[in-house]
Formats: C-alpha cells, sequence, structure tokens
C-alpha cells in the first residue's frame, strides 16, 4: 500500500515540475529518491510557509473563532499599532460582527492611516454586507480614483451597492469591467445575474455561454479550480432555456 502511495506522490511531483517548468535537477532528485525527494519538492515548491500559517490560523478561526478574537484584542491592548486594529478588525469581519469591524476599521483611520486604501475597502465591504449601501458607497468614493480601485473588490461591491440604490446604468458599467475572457468568474457570473434580474435575458445567455465555451477548453486543474462556479454557470443558464 505504501509503496502504491509513493509512487502516486512521485507521479504527482513529476507531473508538478514538468507542468511548472520547475529545475530539471528536481527530476532527478524525484526518481532517484522517491520518498525524500518527493516532500522536498512538495515543500520547496508547492506548499509555501505563508500558505500553511495561513491554513493553521483558517483552521483555529473556524474551530474557535472567539479565540482568535480574545488572542487579537490582547495583542492590541498590550501594543496598540495600526496593524494590530486592522487585524483585529478583519477578524470581526470573517466572523461577520460588521459593528465591531467597523468600530475599529474606523478607529484606525487616523494621521498618516487616514487615506488607507485597504482599510477603506474593508469599511466599505463591512457596510455593504451589513445591507448598509449609501455608507459603503460613500467610503468607496472616497478610493475610487486611486488605481488600486479599477477591478478590485472594492469596485465590485460599489457596483452592486449603486445597484440596490437604484443606480442601474452605472452598476452595469462598473460590473462590465469584470467581463475578460477565462478569468473573474465570480464577477462575470454576478454580472448575469445582474442581467437576469434587470430583465436583460439575451445578454445574460450570451454571458452564461460564454463561460460554458470557455470551460470546456480549460486545463483539468483550472477546471478544478473553477469547478463550483462553472456548475453554477450551467445552472444558470439552464434556467434560462
Amino acid at each position: 500500500m505504501h509503496y502504491y502511495l509513493i509512487i502516486a506522490l512521485q507521479g504527482f511531483c513529476v507531473y508538478h515540475a514538468i507542468v511548472n517548468k520547475n529545475h530539471y535537477y528536481w527530476l532527478f532528485a524525484i526518481i532517484f529518491l522517491p520518498l525524500i525527494g518527493s516532500i522536498l519538492y512538495l515543500f520547496i515548491n508547492v506548499f509555501r510557509k505563508s500558505d500553511i500559517d495561513r491554513a493553521q490560523e483558517n483552521l483555529t478561526a473556524v474551530i474557535n473563532p472567539s479565540g482568535k478574537i480574545n488572542d487579537l484584542e490582547k495583542k492590541f491592548k498590550f501594543s496598540q499599532t495600526f496593524e494590530n486594529q486592522v487585524r483585529l478588525a478583519d477578524a470581526y469581519l470573517e466572523i461577520e460582527d460588521f459593528d465591531n469591524a467597523i468600530g475599529h476599521y474606523e478607529a484606525s483611520l487616523k494621521d498618516v492611516f487616514k487615506n488607507d486604501f485597504y482599510v477603506i475597502s474593508k469599511l466599505e465591504e463591512a457596510y455593504y454586507f451589513s445591507s448598509r449601501f449609501e455608507k459603503a458607497i460613500n467610503y468607496a468614493e472616497r478610493i475610487i480614483n486611486n488605481p488600486k480601485f479599477k477591478k478590485s473588490r472594492a469596485a465590485f461591491l460599489y457596483a452592486l451597492a449603486i445597484e440596490k440604490t437604484g443606480n442601474i446604468v452605472e452598476a452595469e458599467t462598473y460590473l462590465k469591467t469584470f467581463d475578460a475572457p477565462y478569468s473573474r468568474y465570480n464577477e462575470r457570473l454576478e454580472l448575469a445575474n445582474f442581467f437576469i434580474r434587470n430583465n436583460k435575458l439575451t445578454e445574460a445567455k450570451i454571458l452564461l455561454t460564454e463561460m460554458v465555451t470557455e470551460s470546456e477548453g480549460m486545463t483539468k486543474q483550472s477546471y478544478r479550480q473553477n469547478s463550483l462556479l462553472i456548475k453554477k454557470v450551467k445552472e444558470l443558464l439552464a434556467s434560462q432555456e
């Protein structure tokens, strides 16, 4: 059994090395030192420390979200830095405690950080998902001229917020900026839903059909990464037939 697992691991590493055009010496290491070479390859070329740390943080947050909040509260009380306050606000936003998130984000906007793009975009997000759309729009408009705004999550939520307030034409303009082939499937799916909500069924069908066609030419890896969204696209297209 262990033999077959090692062969499978070895096969994956060889495939990954070839697809990603990693140095040829990795192929020798994987082939001639199957277990050790494959494990080294995984940790150096597939896993990154930041990914592992993030996975651990996410697991902790899922198992004990209040524990993460408590730890960040203690860190912030001990050292009331901008970074510690924003991390605390992020943690509140993750558990959808919007009021506490907003309180910390707004408190952090002072001195040299009063126009911080990240914090303002997060305030927009917190206000949007707490259904306070005018406030979300106000914060978005503080960063709308920043080069980072274009095609950002902030721009996407801004489009949805202004749709909520009845500005359909401008909302469509912003949402259409995300319509690029072989990318932005989440935003493009929302654009299709926007078309349907606003009785533009022909436009919705064209966009959904384009996305389905694109999915048929994807690599296996890309298809796996987008499989849930592609499934939603196909279901939505079928509902429009």
